[in-house]
């Protein structure tokens, strides 16, 4: 065993390839070992888990902490999000915290959704079917509002300027810099603080309410604190991984012709294709920070105590071939439950079956409004977001 002594993959360096298609490079650091030194777009210096077996075992191991107190002090990054939340919080806190939030968001409720959600997605796209030119940004006309709309919508957020929202948010999991991220917090922040004191006078019948209000049997409550926090956590992440999840999806159905007429000839093939849209090109690329709270050893490599940073590559685990038969190519029949796509052990996505039954309705929607889809730009001209965290294109333009 021994520690990983080489200079850092300086993935900056990489530029605008390593954003287009990341999965090269994973493939290469993985053909070299399961742990890499990474220099991140962020700024920081990250140890690397490539592969799936490693990255799963890296998601459920108890001596990486998600708690930012556990984080080294000389790393150049702070928490991305207010208050205290799942994402930022270990066992008891996680799994007190978890618990009452999935009081309120039981697979009923999620399922009672879906003819809203539908409604939502048939009216966006009568929408953008209006343009008389019959081209759109996929991303700007269908696969943001969607999700966005769902989620003020279960929270119960009235109004929110919903551009100046998708800048924070952007600006909060892209890799801008410290003081960027720090004033976008603070903006989200600021919000969410008026709209928790509003639903404390005046409660309604969502989510955000019921949060305020909930108990369990002995009588726990979420503090303020940890409502911010899970407010924040729900409508950041409530939103952002489907918006990529639907964008990332349909740009694979565009690229692949065979699979997009597959799945218009057979709509029964909705589910299995969400979740090959999940595996193949997922919303998350690595997930949030894990700090080490001793040494680790993975793969032969120790990664020092004193709260390093560590990421799995949930990209590359998903096409890794030692789990997934030929992982690079799109085949929306393929068997792909067992992706990392949301995570796994008592960090996986609580809001999973949401962003499932989002994708499959948005899906289903958009090719049943628009038969002639096509890309109206090349591939590689599609610009990718920066950063790490969440994976998906700026734009998306589209003909129809």
């Amino acid at each position: 065993m021994s520690t990983d002594e080489r200079a850092p993959v300086d993935l900056v360096a990489l530029g605008e390839d390593f954003v287009r298609d990341p999965y090269p490079v994973y493939a290469g650091l993985r053909a070299r070992g399961p742990v890499h030194r990474v220099r991140m777009p962020e700024g920081a210096e990250a140890w690397l888990v490539v592969g799936y077996e490693e990255a799963r075992a890296v998601l459920a191991d108890p001596r990486l902490s998600k708690h930012w107190s556990n984080a080294s002090p000389a790393l150049p990054v702070g928490p991305p999000a207010a208050g205290v939340s799942m994402l930022s919080t270990d066992p008891p806190d996680h799994t007190r915290l978890r618990r009452l939030v999935a009081r309120e968001f039981t697979a009923r409720r999620v399922a009672s959704l879906e003819p809203r959600v539908r409604e939502i997605a048939d009216g966006l796209l009568e929408a953008m079917l209006k343009e008389p030119d019959r081209r759109a940004d996929l991303v700007d006309a269908y696969a943001f509002p969607l999700p966005i709309t769902v989620i003020c919508e279960l929270l119960g957020v009235p109004f929110l300027d919903r551009e100046a929202f998708r800048a924070w948010s952007a600006t909060v999991v892209g890799d801008a810099g410290f003081e960027e991220k720090r004033a976008a917090n603070e903006a989200v922040t600021a919000y969410l603080t008026g709209l928790l004191e509003e639903k404390r006078r005046q409660p309604g019948e969502d989510l955000l309410s019921a949060l305020l209000h909930t108990a369990d049997e002995d009588g726990d409550r979420l503090s303020a604190e940890e409502l911010l926090g899970m407010a924040w956590l729900l409508l950041i992440a409530g939103h952002e991984t489907t918006v990529n999840l639907i964008a990332n999806g349909t740009f694979a159905l565009l690229t692949h012709p065979d699979q997009l007429a597959l799945l218009r000839s057979d709509p029964s093939l909705t589910e299995g294709a969400v979740e090959e849209m999940l595996r193949y090109d997922g919303p998350v690329e690595t997930p949030t920070y894990r700090f080490t709270t001793e040494p680790v050893e993975i793969g032969g490599t120790v990664i020092p105590g004193g709260g390093e940073l560590v990421l799995a590559a949930l990209a590359d685990a998903n096409r890794d071939p030692g789990r997934f038969e030929e992982p690079g190519r799109f085949d929306i029949r393929r068997g792909s439950r067992g992706h990392l796509a949301f995570g796994h052990g008592i960090h996986h996505c609580l809001g999973a079956p949401l962003a499932r039954l989002e994708g499959r309705v948005a899906v289903r929607a958009l090719l049943e409004h628009c038969p002639d889809l096509a890309l109206d730009i090349h591939p590689a001209a599609v610009s990718w977001r920066q950063g790490m965290l969440i994976r998906g294109p700026h734009r998306l333009p589209v003909r129809f």
